[in-house]
C-alpha cells in the first residue's frame, strides 16, 4: 500500500485525539490524526512524522499524520485505516477462493471472511503500534469492541470457522504481538480464552517507509 502527497514534518503537540500540531518548513499546522489510540511512545515532540496531503481543498486540516519515525524502530506507520487494506492485498495472493471485507456475523461486522476449498475462515485484523523491550502490546487503550470480537471468533470455531486475529505489525524487528494487559485486563484474559478455544493468533511483520506499508511474513506463536 503505498500513500501519495507526502511530505514530512516535526511533532510539537497532541491537544486531543484527532489532532497533532506539526512543525512544517517552520510552520506550525494543525494536523488530522488517523489513530485515535493514545500513541505516547511515538508521538513525542521532535519526532519526525509523515503526512499524506488531503485531496479535499475544502477540508479543515490539509494534512493526515500517517506514520512517526522512532529513533529505535525506524517508521512507524500509526494510519489505523490501513491495516485492513494490507491485509487484503495479502489475502488477495493467498489463493482463497472467496473474500469478503466487513462480514456479518453474530452482533459484529468481522474484518473479513474466506473460503478455501469447501473450509469457511474468519479474520479480525487489528493494527499494533506499541512496543516495550522489542515486543509489540494490543491494545494501547481499552477496546471494549476487540472483546466482543473476540469471543465472536470463539462462537465461530464452536460452529466449524478456522478463525484467526491476525495482528498488522507496521514498523521494523518486531515479530510478536501479546495483550497488553496493563491496558485492558479483560482484553487480555479473553485473548487467551480465544487462544484456547482455538482461535490462532497471526503476526503480520511488514516493511515500513514514510510512504508505504506492505506485509512481508506470517509468524504463529506456539499455542501457550
Amino acid at each position: 500500500m503505498k500513500y501519495t502527497n507526502v511530505i514530512s514534518g516535526k511533532f510539537v503537540e497532541r491537544p486531543n485525539r484527532f489532532t497533532a500540531h506539526v512543525e512544517i518548513d517552520g510552520v506550525t499546522e494543525t494536523v488530522h490524526v488517523k489513530n485515535t489510540g493514545r500513541l505516547s511512545c511515538l508521538l513525542i515532540p521532535g519526532n519526525t512524522v509523515s503526512l499524506e496531503k488531503s485531496a479535499n481543498p475544502n477540508r479543515k486540516t490539509k494534512y493526515d499524520l500517517i506514520a512517526v519515525e522512532d529513533p529505535k524502530l525506524g517508521w512507524v506507520n500509526v494510519d489505523s485505516q490501513v491495516p485492513n487494506k494490507v491485509v487484503l492485498e495479502w489475502l488477495k495472493t493467498k489463493d482463497y477462493d472467496f473474500i469478503k471485507p466487513e462480514y456479518v456475523y453474530g452482533d459484529s461486522r468481522i474484518d473479513f471472511y474466506m473460503e478455501k476449498d469447501g473450509t469457511k475462515y474468519l479474520m479480525e485484523v487489528k493494527g499494533c503500534t506499541q512496543e516495550i523491550d522489542g515486543i509489540g502490546y494490543f491494545p494501547d487503550a481499552p477496546t471494549d469492541r476487540g472483546v466482543r470480537h473476540l469471543r465472536e471468533l470463539m462462537k465461530a470455531v464452536s460452529e466449524g470457522y478456522k478463525c484467526y486475529v491476525a495482528f498488522v505489525i507496521p514498523m521494523t524487528g518486531i515479530t510478536e504481538v501479546r495483550p497488553n494487559a496493563e491496558i485492558h485486563m479483560e482484553f487480555a484474559e479473553t485473548f487467551y480464552e480465544a487462544k484456547a478455544a482455538g482461535v490462532e493468533v497471526l503476526n503480520l511483520t511488514c516493511r515500513v517507509t514514510r510512504d508505504e506499508l506492505e506485509i512481508v511474513e506470517r509468524w504463529i506463536p506456539d499455542r501457550g
